[in-house]
């Protein structure tokens, strides 16, 4: 009976396995790249450039070779002359008196950053075509230039604003009306829209990343293939077509199999329940009548009765 029982609930349990709807989800094969971890990477091998270091000069760096085509430097600075001299040229950037930092310190760095082809990578901006490479310009605490992992100083120009003077930008594309815009990336991941002071000048009054963009032109529609297909591709894209409808049709009818193989054999199991049933009734009703001797017929308790014990008295007559 437990045996049954147990065989009955592994039937119901499989049943319920192959009706239960399948729910799955696609696995995304895309990756997204963080631009502040890129940032800590650069401060890193921006600091390495300083083997003799010189205040007031930049210092080209090295990075490593899986960012090939970026390009960084470090400039050291004493925070009391950035802000009574600022810095005439540093790359792109030209930064005027009165800029501070927060919290104070006595000597920062500021490292310079150009992303090249690694612009849209780090920086997507659906919607926009990039004219010009994004650059980089963080400022960070420079007392110990053989620290790593440095968080960066709050830096902002509290009079005139830190001009940037692009190079050479490209065409915008065919059939963008709009006019180019400088981009500002802060290091709170807004993204900020301001007019260019000319062909290829922004500026900025915060530190952060900077690019100049341009809307990207609306797709074209397809256009409509004139050549026929030929015969063998026409059946070739039949088949593809009712390849679904065939897998449909064959895991209904192996499914349909499946449940009615099991459907016979609940049915069976009930048959087998039923005839166990019926036998144990007629071996209680034996049992509550005469007492006999019960004995083993094939699988069932069947009774008998015991031999005759008192032998029949032959009457013969005997004549003398």
């Amino acid at each position: 009976m437990g045996l049954q029982f147990r065989s009955l609930s592994i039937l119901v349990l499989l049943i319920c396995f192959l009706c239960w709807p399948r729910v799955g989800s696609p696995l995304s094969n895309s990756e997204t790249k963080p631009a502040r971890a890129l940032d800590t990477t650069l401060q890193e091998y921006a600091y390495r450039a300083f083997f003799h270091p010189r205040t007031g000069i930049p210092f080209d760096g090295l990075v490593p070779p899986y960012l090939t085509g970026i390009e960084i430097s470090a400039m050291r600075l004493r925070s009391g002359s950035l802000f009574h001299r600022g810095v005439e040229t540093f790359k792109e950037f030209k930064i005027p008196i009165g800029v501070r930092e927060q919290p104070y310190v006595e000597r920062l760095v500021l490292v310079y950053q150009n992303l090249g082809n690694w612009s849209t990578t780090y920086y997507p901006l659906p919607g926009y075509t990039y004219l010009a490479p994004i650059l980089g310009l963080l400022a960070y605490n420079g007392s110990d230039l053989s620290a790593t992992n440095l968080p960066e100083l709050e830096f902002w120009a509290s009079d005139d604003a830190i001009a940037i003077k692009f190079g050479q930008i490209r065409s915008k594309p065919e059939g963008s009306g709009s006019h180019p815009k400088c981009v500002w990336f802060d290091l709170h991941g807004q993204v900020n829209f301001t007019d260019l002071v000319s062909d290829n000048q922004c500026l900025t009054y915060e530190q952060g990343h900077f690019s100049i963009v341009v809307e990207s032109p609306p797709p074209s529609p397809p256009a409509t293939p004139e050549v026929s297909a030929s015969p063998e591709e026409t059946a070739s894209s039949s088949k593809l077509d009712n390849m679904p409808r065939v897998c449909a049709i064959v895991g209904i009818a192996g499914g349909g199999i499946i449940l009615v193989v099991l459907f016979a054999l609940l049915i069976l199991w009930a048959w087998r329940y039923k005839k166990r049933k019926r036998i144990q009734e007629l071996e209680r009703a034996a049992n509550s009548g005469e007492a006999l001797r019960m004995t083993r017929v094939g699988s069932m308790r069947v009774p008998y009765a015991m031999a005759t014990r008192t032998m029949p008295d032959l009457e013969i007559d005997f004549t003398a």
